[in-house]
């Protein structure tokens, strides 16, 4: 009996250790066995999502627009206050960064925020109201430096998927996805040029993302976010990208020269604030010859602008084709010298005196 009894609480004692041990991991078992792997429940489109955001991200900027106030007339000391806020993206390993013009116009001070945390205050390279463009550049490593990768605009087409990076409303680093709404799109600069050839998308973009870059679902950029359509303030659907391909042509000149290199004709156009009273006043369609430059092609050509007479003011050339393409307006006329280079010949019809005159012209280049 001895013998059982001892038999029996051994084999009782060997039964607790054994549910100990079970109690013990169990927890840790069944909680590995009820944790979902979640990675495995995400779709081919999250998947994309994610790496895009993975692979852009830091390539974006957080830029701050400060400038120099007196707060009254008895303080000599100027402060120095927020202006405004908005986005821009590394361009490359150089320093330069890519952002709308409207986001650093009129700045004192501009500060430029990488995704690592660290903020560099910027100088301001280039600018080209007219496409509402902008190159700042910074002084930092290279190692902090991620350039975004170039796509191609010619390649999208409506329904395409885009996605969107920026700091809207200054909260950093906010993605948005959507489609390719329309293409050819214009919109008014601040300069009132349109700007032509704009990408649509349904990507939510709000204050503050403007500047920031318009990906592709390669993660390559494709459209600056500039603009939105809304009498709110906020995004509902309808927002605007200047097209890459537009950027590519526009930012090595303003690296290299602070401006675009656009020829001119050697002609002095009728201010165009006062052109379409004067237009709709004449009955007339195009650009209108204010004055020719001396010595230049126009001059030698023969073309004239505006004189005074006793009768009023007479008008001269009036230009309405160049080279085979109508010409409405000086929108026309300036969007057809940004695909031309200085030196090329082209051929300027313009009505005069109720006639049609042709021009053999020589561009020009701007003056600096």
């Amino acid at each position: 009996m001895n013998t059982f009894s001892a038999r029996l609480t051994r084999l009782l004692a060997a039964c607790c250790v054994l549910v100990s041990s079970i109690l013990v991991l169990a927890p840790a078992q069944l909680a590995a066995q009820a944790a979902p792997d979640y990675t495995a429940f995400r779709t081919n489109d999250e998947d994309n999502n994610i790496e895009v955001f993975k692979k852009a991200s830091p390539s974006v900027v957080y830029i701050t627009n400060s400038r120099l106030v007196r707060r009254s007339f008895l303080s000599l000391n100027p402060e120095e206050i927020p202006q405004g806020s908005g986005s821009g993206f590394v361009w490359n390993s150089d320093g330069y960064i890519v952002t709308n013009f409207h986001v650093i116009q009129n700045a004192s001070r501009l500060t430029v925020r990488l995704q690592d945390g660290t903020a560099w205050d910027a100088r301001v390279v280039g600018v080209e109201p007219d496409k509402d463009l902008a190159v700042l550049h910074i002084e930092a490593p290279q190692d902090h430096l991620v350039p975004v990768e170039l796509g191609d605009s010619s390649l999208l087409e409506v329904g395409r998927k885009v996605i969107a990076i920026g700091n809207p409303f200054g909260l950093d680093t906010t993605l948005t996805v959507g489609v390719v709404s329309a293409l050819g799109r214009e919109i008014d600069s601040v300069t009132r040029r349109r700007i032509r050839d704009v990408i649509q998308t349904d990507a939510a973009i709000n204050p503050g993302n403007s500047g920031g870059p318009l990906l592709n679902s390669l993660g390559q950029l494709v459209g600056v976010n500039t603009a939105i359509y809304s009498p709110s303030g906020a995004s509902s659907g309808i927002g605007f990208a200047i097209p890459v391909n537009t950027v590519k042509k526009i930012v090595p000149e303003l690296i290299e020269f602070g401006r675009v290199q656009t020829p001119t004709l050697g002609i002095a156009m009728f201010p165009p604030q006062y052109a379409d009273y004067y237009r709709s006043r004449w009955g007339i369609t195009g650009v209108i010859v204010l004055d020719v430059i001396e010595g230049a092609s126009p001059e030698r050509a023969g073309m004239r602008g505006l004189t005074e007479t006793n009768r009023g003011i007479l008008l001269g050339d009036v230009i309405i084709e160049v080279d085979g393409e109508p010409i409405a307006d000086e929108d026309d006329l300036l969007n057809v010298l940004e695909n031309r280079e200085v030196g090329d010949i082209i051929e300027v019809i313009s009505m005069r005196d109720n006639q049609r005159v042709s021009y053999r012209i020589e561009l020009r280049a701007s003056r600096q």
